[in-house]
């Protein structure tokens, strides 16, 4: 029993070792997943393990025309201290015909078939857990509506006299995919060992109400200098605040390098894939007094320690990006900046040949292990038979089928309606179903694509592609008509345009309300200048740093919300899930019960049918969706196959070396074993023994005939 008790509170200590944070984000948090899996399956299968949790909504639930009036009546006042997000009953379908668009493929396509594992979605999500299943041996298909691959990690282009111009849709600005770093994104490309060629930048332009600054990154000096010159008589004062917060958030920042989120897996193989962090946490028996930090609100913290105006607005604009200010963002957002940014190597990237070679390189990880991509293959529906995934039935009416799971890379209010109600189904299934399609979200973004003639434009007043730009420190940040970002990737990558031109991307923050655009027909003239309307600010904001700008446009395309619902294949444009730090998301699992997390369960009551993307931790993001797609990918395979990933990747460089699970994931490698994966994603085929050899992880244990839900 004393050993029992021992291994068990040395299993607590490991989990409760990790956290990273944007790309790389979170692990205090990651560990209670663990906790979460490790309860769960050790727990007798005739007895489902019951638990109390009080969920608080970050909107109010009410009858959907209620909830539309409330999401168009909070733009109308938006104040700085004012947490918005949006909010829709997605079991109502709506009542008119959602557009279409030339470009994005009628869906169509797709064959019947077989296979071990199917993915629904090209994002970095999917791409992650597709390539990294099937470099676990699995046999994957993933299905992309689309006709291009990446989600909104994609690239368009357009002729004009000629010429070829290329713009991103998506994110553009990335941290550590220069060179082997924490980025999980970068660690993924490293594993299946595929490149993508990058150049490099040092900063991140700012356009405030002051006039322009720079973030210069990768220099502590740089930064210090930037407070003393911003800050005036208060330079002093922010340089202490801001080492104070350094200081306060230290050893949660500092156990980014303890355990990587390639190292989780949701169920008790955590405790072998996880144990090398075991030494950091001997080191460091703060971090569990920090637990709850990592998930409640970081405007508590820095509030508590952060006084000077311009050094909050800083930090809001940092953890923006998550889709909150500091003020709804959880403390996990802000640890790899704080620990990572100021770095002598930290870099941001430009991808040569646009952000769509995100998605190639990993399409490229996924094909040469044996994966199959398909695109313009729309699934209409998810097949569940007596409460397993068994596949998917696509547009065209093909079915294929599923051997051991499906995964779902579309966002929580897209995948329910892949899951279209049965009779007699579970309550369980029904609640999570209702609850996931409740869930408040962010709203949709607005976007304007310039392509201009660069004859004779004096640009040496920038030294960056990436900017920001805030119309009015007093607002909300999640106002799309106060804060945009602009984005000019043709100054490094000059594949992306002809000679003497520049491709500009400009898009608003995901705060645009998605009900006055969803009463307008494409190409009537209401909708015309409803769009040239909406997007003025975006013009505005460009002007900022060229001010003849529109003297040189070679031709400019407005993306409405509608666009951008159809070309990313996302419910009503959504930026992403909005759930406000400091309380437990619906079906965050036992986890919820215990600490805020503010992720629903990648595992759904469906056995066979996980989630991944930006709504499942560690959230919004590139890295971190990829992130989730990894964990996704780890859960489905058996521990030992795991292990050995970690252990071939540390080999490939001194930055790596973490990630093996070293003698102390051998030593609780025999006793996790026969519960990886778990019941439910197990299939017929598992080899007597629940597991222990890896010869057939994609099997299961035919006397385990329950699940026991996280």
């Amino acid at each position: 029993m004393a050993g029992s008790l021992h291994s068990f509170l040395v299993f607590i200590a490991v989990t409760l070792t990790n956290t990273m944070t944007i790309g790389r984000k979170y692990s205090l948090a990651t560990a209670l997943l663990a906790i979460t899996a490790s309860v769960s399956a050790f727990a007798p299968a005739s007895k489902p393990l019951a638990y109390r949790k009080t969920l608080r909504s970050t909107v109010e639930e009410t009858e959907v025309a209620e909830s539309s009036n409330k999401n168009v009546e909070q733009i109308k006042n938006t104040s700085r201290d004012k947490v918005m997000t949006f909010s829709y009953d997605m079991s109502i379908e709506p009542e008119y015909e959602k557009p279409t668009y030339p470009g994005t493929g009628n869906g169509m396509s797709g064959d019947s078939g077989e296979y071990d594992i199917i993915v629904i979605g090209s994002g970095m999500g999917g791409l992650a857990c597709s390539a990294l299943s099937a470099k676990y041996g699995s046999k994957v298909l993933c299905l992309e509506s689309h006709i291009k691959v990446g989600g909104s990690a994609h690239t368009f282009s357009r002729m004009h006299n000629g010429g070829k111009y290329s713009f991103e849709v998506g994110p553009s600005i990335f941290e550590g995919l220069d060179r082997p770093s924490l980025n999980p994104l970068r660690m993924i490309f490293d594993i299946l060992e595929e490149t993508m060629p990058v150049k490099t930048y040092k900063g991140l332009g700012y356009w405030t109400p002051s006039g322009y600054w720079r973030f210069p990154i990768g220099s502590k000096e740089g930064f210090q200098q930037l407070l003393m010159e911003q800050c005036g008589e208060d330079g002093p004062k922010a340089i202490a605040e801001w080492e104070a917060l350094r200081e306060r958030l230290r050893t949660l920042g500092g156990s980014t390098t303890a355990v990587a989120l390639l190292n989780l897996r949701q169920d008790p193989g955590f405790l072998a894939t996880t144990a090398g962090s075991l030494p950091f946490v001997l080191t460091h028996p703060d971090v569990f007094a920090d637990l709850s930090l990592t998930f409640d609100d970081l405007s508590k913290t820095v509030d508590e320690f952060v006084t000077v105006p311009f050094l909050r607005n800083f930090i809001d604009t940092m953890c923006i990006f998550c889709g909150f200010p500091a003020k709804g963002a959880m403390t996990a957002h802000l640890l790899y900046i704080l620990e990572r940014f100021f770095e002598e190597t930290a870099a941001f990237s430009v991808p040569i040949g646009g952000t769509c070679e995100l998605g190639n390189t990993l399409q490229r990880g996924l094909e040469k292990f044996g994966g199959k991509l398909q695109l313009n293959a729309h699934v209409d529906e998810i097949i569940v038979e007596d409460g397993r995934a068994v596949g998917v039935r696509l547009k065209n009416g093909n079915v294929v089928k599923a051997r051991k799971a499906v995964v779902s890379n579309a966002t929580p209010f897209d995948t329910v309606k892949m899951m279209p109600k049965q009779e007699n189904e579970p309550t369980g299934l029904t609640k999570w179903r209702e609850e996931l399609g409740k869930l408040p979200r962010h709203g949709a973004i607005s976007h304007l694509f310039l392509a201009i003639d660069a004859e004779g434009l004096d640009l040496s007043h920038i030294d960056d592609p990436a900017h920001l730009v805030v119309q009015d420190w007093d607002r909300s940040l999640q106002d799309s008509q106060n804060l945009c970002s602009f984005f000019i990737p043709s100054i490094l990558d000059k594949t992306l345009c002809p000679e003497g031109k520049h491709v500009i991307h400009v898009y608003s923050s995901g705060g645009e309300p998605y009900e006055p655009w969803e009463k307008l027909t494409p190409g009537t003239e209401e909708y015309e200048a409803y769009k040239k309307e909406r997007v003025e600010c975006l013009w505005q904001a460009v002007e900022r740093c060229i001010p003849d700008v529109r003297d040189r446009v070679e031709f400019s395309i407005i993306g409405s919300p509608l666009a951008h619902e159809a070309f990313l294949r996302r419910d009503r444009g959504t930026y992403g899930m909005a759930w406000a730090a400091g309380s437990s998301a619906p079906q965050a699992g036992i986890l919820g019960s215990v600490l805020p997390f503010p992720f629903p369960n990648l595992k759904t009551p469906v056995d066979g049918l996980l989630r991944c993307g930006d709504s499942c931790f560690p959230g919004i993001g590139t890295p971190s969706a990829a992130a989730s797609g990894a964990i996704a990918a780890n859960t489905m395979t058996h521990v030992d196959n795991h292990l050995k990933l970690l252990s071939e990747a540390s080999k490939k460089d001194p930055m790596y070396k973490f990630l093996d699970a070293g003698i102390m994931g051998q030593v609780y490698k025999p006793l996790v074993q026969g519960f990886t994966p778990s019941p439910e994603l197990r299939t017929d085929q598992f080899v007597a023994g629940a597991g222990a050899a890896p010869v057939d992880y994609s099997a299961t244990d035919p006397n385990v005939s329950q699940r026991v839900d996280l």
